[in-house]
């Protein structure tokens, strides 16, 4: 089977802060790095580094052709992801000595894609195969429906959150994935509970404390306790997580046992400054779980 990924490549600009910046503070940057990033580029990665065959949809500008090189070397298929007039997506990234961070995006070429290259990509797609998306490029709602035309199995990540983006994916996704605050958000502007989303399944990331799969249908719920690292960078962990989730998935785990393998990948990766560069290899993974009680 294959894991499709329509998302966002960013140019991640990285700012080693002593703590994050206060409205109308300037403060002076201990280091900076430069990195590839972005929702959709994290989750192919992820998938990529998993050992699923990942195939990445999206748009970069002149300026990102070291954007297709990483994702390559990191086995990411990249045959559908297109060079246009716009700029590079980029984020500025500023972290504190704890591992917190703040982003701030600029979309460029994420938002900037077209339907019929989409399409044309999606040909190559057969039922099950899983198809993932986030908030940070257009046409979601128009590509989780053609994803269901074609019988794919869909996981949705509301992030970055927006209300009206959540309300038409909703509808057509299998797997909506949350952290706290975005499902607050989406309750709020539902009008329900988290447990009323009407959607198959929700996964809902925790941080520190974990994550929790709660089928919608049947009420019953499957929680993953996180694993205890010292973490050094926490952008993109989320990211991490979901991609070695689908993997799992695609692999024919079950749900219990791929949340555990992205639990132990997240882990990994948030000892490790960066962002895609900073996700763990399958090999790596399965040593560190080796290495920890069942």
């Amino acid at each position: 089977m294959t894991v499709f990924c329509f998302g966002s490549i960013n140019i991640d600009n990285f700012y080693q802060m002593p703590h994050l910046p206060q409205p109308g503070e300037t403060l002076a940057a201990l280091g900076y790095s430069c990195g590839l990033g972005g929702k959709g580029a994290n989750q192919s990665v992820a998938s990529a580094r998993a050992g699923c065959e990942t195939k990445h949809i999206g748009s970069i500008g002149d300026d990102g052709a070291w954007c297709l090189d990483r994702l390559r070397s990191m086995g990411v298929d990249t045959a559908h992801i297109a060079t246009i007039s716009a700029a590079t997506g980029h984020a500025n990234i500023c972290v504190d000595p704890s591992g917190e961070n703040m982003i701030v995006l600029a979309p460029g070429a994420n938002h900037a894609q077209s339907l019929e290259r989409i399409k044309s990509a999606l040909s190559d797609a057969h039922p099950g195969d899983i198809l993932l998306l986030q908030n940070e490029v257009n046409l979601v709602k128009e590509v989780a429906q053609m994803a269901k035309q074609l019988d794919l199995f869909v996981i949705y990540s509301a992030a970055p959150f927006d209300a009206k983006a959540a309300q038409e994916a909703l509808p057509l996704c299998d797997l909506l994935v949350v952290n706290e605050v975005e499902a607050k958000q989406l309750s709020d502007a539902l009008g329900v509970s988290a447990s009323e989303i009407a959607v198959p399944a929700v996964l809902t990331t925790r941080g520190e404390k974990g994550a929790e799969w709660r089928d919608q249908i049947t009420k019953s719920e499957i929680k993953a306790p996180a694993f205890k690292v010292t973490p050094v960078d926490t952008t993109g962990a989320g990211d991490c997580f979901i991609g070695y989730v689908a993997a799992g998935l695609d692999q024919g785990l079950s749900v219990a046992d791929a949340l555990r393998l992205a639990s132990a990948a997240s882990a990994l990766q948030v000892t490790r400054p960066g962002t895609a560069e900073a996700i763990p290899t399958r090999a790596d993974v399965d040593a560190f779980l080796a290495g920890v009680n069942p």
